[in-house]
Parts: C-alpha cells; sequence; structure tokens
C-alpha cells in the first residue's frame, strides 16, 4: 500500500484537491455575484448579425431589483424551465432506459453477445459491447468487465486483455453509440441549444439548417462507433495482448467461471423482449403514419410554407418509449416484475440514480441563468473571442477545433462527469467559438466536446469506476496498481483521441452533416 502510495501520480494528487462539481458551482455563483459588483454599469459592444452594433451593459446583481430575480426565477424559470425544461427531458429518457436496466434486460444482452463470440474477434466485440453499453449507465463497468476477464480466464489467456478491451470501450468509447437520442445525447444536445439561445447563438448547422438536440450527433457517432471499435480492437491485439500474454496471472480459487453464463429462463426472457420491442415499434409505425405524420403551416413571419415533423419532435418520448416496451416484457418474463407496482418501483430505482444530476442542475442552471441575465457570460465571451481574432485564429477554424478538443481532455483529467464538465465549458465555448468563426456552429462545438471527454477518461484515476475497475483486475494481479492500470490504457486513450479527432475534422471538412 505504500508502494502504491509514493508511485501515485500527480494528476491524482491535484484532483482531489478539487472539489465536487456542485460545490464549484457554488463558488462559481458568489464569485459571480461579487464580480457584477465591481464591474456593474460597464458597457461594451459587439457586432449585430446586419453588420451594426449591439450594446451590453453588466447588471449589479446586488441592486434590490436583480436581487429580487434571483428569488423569484430560482425555482421554475432558472432550474426546471431552464432551456425549455432540459431537466425534464434528462429524466424522461431514464424512465425508458432505467426500465431496461432495472429488468436485467441490457445486462443479460452483454453476457449474451460476449459469450457467443471467438477468440478471433473478441476484442473487437468487447470494444463494441462496451460502446453500446453507455446506453446502460454502469452495466458496462459492473458487468461486461469482469465478464471479459472471465472470457479470457476460460481460454487460459490473461484476463486482464479482455478487461482492458471492454474498458476502453465501455469508457473511452462513453460517447459514441449506434442508438439514437441516448441518455448523453440529451445531455449534450438539449444543453447544447439552452447554452446558445441564452446568448443569442443560431441553433442551427453550418448549412443552416434547425439542429434536432436528440440526433444532432447521430451520424458521427455510427461513424465513431464502427471506427473505434476496429481501433480499440486492433491495439488489444497489437500492443496490449503482446505485452501481458507473457505475464504471470492468478485465478482466485473461489472464482466460478460459470457466474456469467446465460441462464435458460433469461433466454426464453430475451425472446419476450423481442416481441415486446416488436409492438413497440408497430405502436410507433402507427403514430408515424398517423397523428404524429409530417404535415404543412403556414409560417406568418415568413408567409412560407413550412413542414411540421410531430414524431421527430417527439423523439424523446418515442425512444422512451421503445426501450420501455422490451425491457417490461422481459422484466415480467425472469420474474423480476411480478406485479405493477414492480415496475414503478424499477423506474422510482432508475430516478432514485438520477439524485446527483438534480443536485447538480439546481446549482450550475441558476449559476448559467446568473450568467446570462447579468451580462456578465456575454461579457466572458466577448473577452474571449476577442482574444482568439487577436491571435488570428478566426481564418483556422480546425486549429479552434483542435484547440477545444485538448483544452477539455486536458480538464478531463482534473474534473471528472460529462455533465458538470458540459455545464463549465458549453455555456462559454459555444457562443465564444461561434463569433470567432461561425463555422463553429453549436453541434460541431458539442461534438468535439464528446471526442475530448471521453478519449482520456480511462486514463485518469479520479473518473469515478477507476477504483471499481482497479479491483477487478487484482482478483487476477493482486499487485495491479493505479500507475499500471495508466499505463496499460494509455495506447487506448491517446490513438482513441488522435483518430475520433482527425474523424471530426474530416466531417467538418467536408461539410458532412454531423445528424439529423
Amino acid at each position: 500500500m505504500k508502494k502504491e502510495q509514493k508511485r501515485r501520480s500527480l494528476i491524482e494528487k491535484i484532483g482531489h484537491k478539487i472539489p465536487d462539481p456542485t460545490i464549484i458551482f457554488m463558488i462559481l455563483f458568489a464569485v459571480t455575484m461579487i464580480i457584477t459588483l465591481f464591474l456593474g454599469g460597464k458597457e461594451f459592444s459587439t457586432l449585430a448579425k446586419d453588420g451594426g452594433t449591439v450594446t451590453y451593459q453588466i447588471k449589479n446583481m446586488f441592486e434590490a431589483e436583480n436581487m429580487r430575480w434571483i428569488f423569484d426565477n430560482a425555482l421554475l424559470t432558472n432550474w426546471l424551465a431552464y432551456g425549455g425544461g432540459v431537466l425534464g427531458t434528462i429524466l424522461v429518457v431514464m424512465l425508458g432506459v432505467g426500465l431496461a436496466e432495472e429488468s436485467g434486460l441490457l445486462s443479460t444482452l452483454i453476457k449474451k453477445v460476449g459469450l457467443k463470440v471467438s477468440d478471433k474477434y473478441l476484442p473487437f466485440v468487447l470494444v463494441f459491447l462496451g460502446i453500446m453499453s453507455s446506453v446502460a449507465t454502469d452495466a458496462g463497468y459492473v458487468i461486461l468487465v469482469p465478464l471479459a476477464g472471465l472470457l479470457y480466464a476460460g481460454l487460459k489467456k490473461n484476463p486482464l486483455i479482455g478487461m482492458a478491451a471492454a474498458f476502453a470501450g465501455v469508457s473511452a468509447g462513453f460517447s459514441a453509440n449506434l442508438i439514437p437520442a441516448t441518455p448523453s445525447d440529451i445531455i449534450l444536445g438539449t444543453n447544447a441549444q439552452a447554452f446558445a439561445v441564452a446568448q443569442g447563438i443560431p441553433f442551427v448547422t453550418a448549412a443552416g439548417k434547425a439542429i434536432t438536440p436528440a440526433t444532432m450527433h447521430y451520424f458521427f457517432i455510427v461513424v465513431s462507433t464502427l471506427a473505434l471499435t476496429l481501433i480499440g480492437g486492433f491495439i488489444t491485439i497489437k500492443f496490449i495482448k503482446p505485452k501481458l500474454e507473457k505475464q504471470e496471472f492468478t485465478i482466485p480459487a473461489d472464482m466460478n467461471l460459470n457466474e456469467f453464463t446465460v441462464k435458460p429462463e433469461e433466454n426464453k426472457a430475451l425472446k419476450w423482449a423481442g416481441l415486446g420491442l416488436v409492438l413497440g415499434i408497430a405502436a410507433v409505425a402507427l403514430l408515424a403514419f398517423g397523428p404524429l405524420a409530417p404535415y404543412e403551416v403556414l409560417n406568418e413571419t415568413t408567409g412560407e410554407m413550412e413542414t411540421v415533423k410531430p414524431l421527430m419532435d417527439n423523439i424523446i418520448l418515442v425512444i422512451t418509449f421503445l426501450f420501455f416496451m422490451p425491457g417490461l416484457f422481459y422484466g415480467y418474463k425472469v420474474g423480476k416484475f411480478k406485479k405493477s407496482a414492480d415496475v414503478v418501483k424499477a423506474m422510482s430505482s432508475a430516478m432514485g440514480s438520477m439524485g446527483s444530476v438534480i443536485v447538480l442542475t439546481f446549482f450550475s442552471y441558476n449559476f448559467l441563468a446568473l450568467l446570462s441575465y447579468s451580462q456578465l457570460g456575454t461579457y466572458l465571451t466577448y473577452l474571449g473571442a476577442t482574444g482568439l481574432q487577436n491571435m488570428g485564429l478566426a481564418d483556422y477554424p480546425i486549429l479552434l477545433l483542435i484547440g477545444f478538443i485538448l483544452t477539455t481532455a486536458i480538464i478531463n483529467l482534473f474534473v471528472g462527469g460529462m455533465t458538470s464538465k458540459w455545464m463549465l465549458l458549453g455555456p462559454i465555448f459555444i457562443p465564444m467559438l461561434y463569433n470567432v468563426n461561425n463555422a463553429m456552429t453549436p453541434d460541431m462545438v458539442a461534438a468535439a466536446y464528446r471526442v475530448a471527454d471521453s478519449s482520456t477518461n480511462i486514463i485518469t484515476p479520479l473518473m469515478s469506476y477507476a477504483g471499481l475497475i482497479l479491483v477487478f483486475m487484482r482478483k487476477y494481479k493482486p499487485e495491479f496498481s493505479v500507475g499500471d492500470l495508466i499505463s496499460l490504457m494509455f495506447p487506448y486513450s491517446i490513438s482513441f483521441l488522435v483518430i475520433w479527432s482527425s474523424i471530426l475534422i474530416g466531417f467538418f471538412t467536408f461539410g458532412i452533416p454531423l445528424g439529423f
């Protein structure tokens, strides 16, 4: 233990001194109030869309009128209704995903696929399953990583090989997926829209098309999923396997190599889950060609006819329903849900896991509303954009993208949590980068954040599941340390960061839509 303490990385030492993100937002709220006391009344001007100028004035939040605004709007406007109800959207999608997870469906699917794969393709499948498991919150960490160790142990190969591949997919590939409107899509998309609207940034693509928050990155993340699967499998075979296959490992005497087998009743329940999915898709199809079919309305402002797409406008509820149905059928068949109250309990349990998000958003959304109302956020954007323009970066949007990715990747080593960092960086960088170069649209900036936030998760001991992964690996190699874990995962992290960034730059350079 003493030896490991000495080897603890500088990142870990610094990170343990950083407060919880919720505390950070409390501090930022107080600091912002104090700054407005000194800068209240200051005026500054920015360019308007028509080529003119817009003048802003920073408000002193200690004035009676502004202080009343804080209290009058803290609960409803600044928190529950922030960004048109971002918090509600996040919670609703967890009803369906949470039920599917609580029923055991997602865990069984992971085991089912993992146990059917041949040794030759196993590294690629483990990375792919890890990426896909992001829809099931912690299922990838709790189920897939130890399962990967057991699979390799059963093959009489070093279990850490499989565990490294699974961990890379689960954590470094967290923001990729083949399923649209996952919880991470909702958090990034709906908040990006709120950040843009708050500072008058158009929520449109570089081609001028309106952005759908939940699916704004779908094409990009599909390509990313396939690319990261190939990269992760290649790294495992060419670098991780040669490094570990000659090292000694132990199999605990009390370990049951059949611990993660799929039981007969689970196999039967999977068929019922398939039936639930088919019925869910059928119901959505009826809605798509019925009440939620596209229709045209007259835009009174432009005088032109516009197409309204109710199905896409309600994609969050649709995706939630498509998770809910198979989870419901699976849960009843496997015996997890014996009465209707069990279904409600499962959804409540899923909501319980969102407690930290609810607490975080109360303080972060009130802080962001304060930035917007006081005009201090606009002033910070103005200063940052002016600085970047003076550096001559306005004509080099790719450098702006790379700079933002590297900045976020480094911050991610010290501040964990996708949501908390996005609340810190999104409100500043979305308007700032757009004002420097209007090709830096909200969807592009959010995509860059995806890349950076995920890629370095596996090389920081401050990631919430790093300790759990270490415990799993020590079952086979008791002396395995934090430094060993970082060293093992480093090739994945760097490869994902470089190649994933290159894919995003390719989308940007050739004007390929990120989503729909």
